[in-house]
């Protein structure tokens, strides 16, 4: 062995916290190979679990994720908003902040959804509504339904786990940049490397690689779909493996290059190809139409934000079960992603403002999302309502992979949007799994901005093999069990979720001051002294508590 691989071997033992690496990696590799020894016991399990969680804890994220909105909202234009994260100057400009924000976070779904996800919605309405499916009164509600799914909650669990993690590591000496920091406050500071932080540490590695695995075993059936629907080649298991490796090689000298030349010019890349393919989907599309869509989704979705973030389906004939199928499973879902995504963007969140994160985190990803989904979904709505294209088969079998290639297919050169839409897949696949990756090194590292290649690629590799079981066993109901196992994963991290605002909240207003209630408040009783209860002062006077 030379020096160099030496130092890096070295290097690589020297920053790994050992219990969070052990056990995030024993964990991960055990579930994986669980499903080959016995994948039916273990499906089975993990469908059991699920049950219980979506039939008992559904409320508990409805009304966690709704909080953690209207908080987010209140720091945008409140005062605590104007507290910065650390003493230096930002690191990146505002164009490659946000659109690092938006690569890492939940791009590659927008992407993958973007065609499909309304579709579903305009052939079974959410009950909340009372709408008939597959009518013109579905349209609207179909794409405010997609709307609200995509904008402001999902981002918002990102978006606080970011903030707390990055506050208190840059505000705070000694506090590594970590998932448990964000709960500095609560756990004190002492008892950051105490078995409770350990354990919040651990689930974070194995959700990330969980939920990420699972979002990117979607993307890379997307891409491999594509090649079978457009020029008819059937990959096989080999060609899948094949595929993924190349993937994963590609974000893995993605990763090895950094966050500056690697991450950040590829989120940049994505950004412009995106902004691309959704104006020409709304210049060739029903351009009117989709203007008259967005106008009344946009505006219903405002109107009945709360009843929809708050709907249980309770007293409503099948209510519960959509709700439990779609919201509650989003939530789930992006709370799985909360570990990674907010670490990543705490990683790059240094020398900005609460509010400055908070507006890129839930208002200007909400920006880019709603006429993303609007236009394309829009668009695919139309054409399949009036039968310019035909989704059926997507809406009949639940194969929402080759939705994007139907709809271009439909274009003026189609081809050449189909090869667009392929690249955004790969690179959005690139830039989702070089930030979790980066996560999770840093999680494994307990905190380290920049962990070892060593760590990176073994991450990376875990990752991208993850993925391609994933959809080599996916026909035989394996994707479907971990995405029920990263919702049993996912939910505790609302609790997390939770735990993180309330810190933030007690950190605030100790040392920024109360917003709500002053500084000396009496609940019961009177704030002021009597005249007989006074010490001192001239008769008739009356002291407060302040005096």
């Amino acid at each position: 062995m030379s020096g160099a691989e030496k130092g890096m071997v070295d290097e690589f033992l020297e920053e790994i916290d050992l219990v969070v690496f052990a056990f995030g990696a024993l964990l991960t590799v055990g579930v994986i190979a669980a499903f080959f020894i016995n994948q039916t016991l273990v499906t089975e399990t993990i469908g059991t679990v699920y049950e219980w969680v979506v039939t008992y804890l559904n409320w508990a994220l409805l009304v966690i994720v709704f909080l953690i909105v209207l908080f987010l909202l209140f720091l945008i234009v409140g005062p605590w908003g104007k507290i910065k994260m650390g003493d230096t100057d930002p690191e990146y400009s505002f164009l490659s902040f946000f659109a690092m924000l938006y690569s890492a976070g939940f791009a590659a779904g927008v992407v993958f959804w973007g065609p499909t996800e309304a579709l579903f919605y305009y052939d079974n309405p959410s009950p909340l509504f009372g709408v008939e499916g597959g009518t013109s009164e579905a349209i609207p509600i179909a794409i405010q339904q997609t709307l609200f799914h995509w904008a402001l909650p999902q981002l918002a669990v990102f978006t606080i786990m970011g903030l707390a993690i990055g506050y208190f590591a840059y505000n705070y000496e000694n506090v590594p940049l970590r998932v448990s920091s964000a709960l500095t406050p609560i756990i004190g500071k002492e008892n950051l490397d105490g078995p409770f932080a350990k354990v919040i540490d651990i689930l974070a590695v194995f959700a990330t690689i969980g939920g990420v695995a699972t979002s990117l075993g979607f993307i890379g059936s997307q891409f491999i779909a594509g090649l079978n629907y457009q020029w008819g080649i059937d990959l096989g298991n080999v060609g899948i493996l094949l595929v993924v490796t190349t993937m994963t090689l590609l974000f893995t000298i993605s990763m090895v290059l950094g966050v500056d030349r690697g991450i950040r010019r590829l989120s940049n890349f994505n950004m412009i190809l995106f902004v691309v393919l959704m104006l020409a989907t709304f210049i060739l599309g029903p351009t009117l139409f989709l203007l008259l869509l967005g106008s009344q989704a946009m505006g219903g979705m405002i109107a009945d934000f709360t009843s929809m973030s708050l709907y249980t389906g309770a007293g409503s004939d099948g209510g519960t079960g959509w709700m439990n199928s779609w919201t509650v499973f989003y939530w789930a879902w992006a709370l799985s992603w909360s570990p990674f995504a907010g670490l990543f963007i705490a990683r790059i969140s240094k020398g900005r403002t609460v509010r400055e994160v908070a507006f890129t985190g839930i208002g200007a990803t909400s920006a880019a999302t709603i006429p993303w989904f609007t236009f394309v979904g829009g668009t695919a709505l139309q054409y399949h309502h009036t039968g310019t294209a035909d989704f059926s088969s997507v809406i009949a079998n639940g194969t929402p992979e080759i939705s994007g290639f139907i709809l271009f297919e439909a274009f003026p050169l189609g081809t050449v949007f189909m090869v667009a839409f392929m690249i955004l897949v790969t690179t959005f696949f690139i830039t989702s799994a070089d930030s979790s990756t980066l996560a999770v090194s840093m999680m494994t590292t307990g905190g380290k901005a920049r962990p070892s290649t060593i760590n990176r690629v073994f991450w990376g590799v875990v990752l991208g093999m993850t993925a391609a079981i994933l959809m080599i066993i996916g026909g035989e109901g394996g994707t479907g069990a971990l995405q029920n196992a990263v919702i049993i994963t996912g939910a505790p991290f609302a609790f997390v979720c939770f735990l993180a605002m309330l810190s933030l909240i007690k950190n605030f207003s100790s040392n920024y001051g109360r917003v709500l209630l002053q500084d000396e408040t009496v609940l019961i009783g009177s704030s002021r002294t009597s005249e007989t209860d006074s010490p001192s002062g001239p008769p008739g006077t009356v002291e407060s508590d302040d005096d």
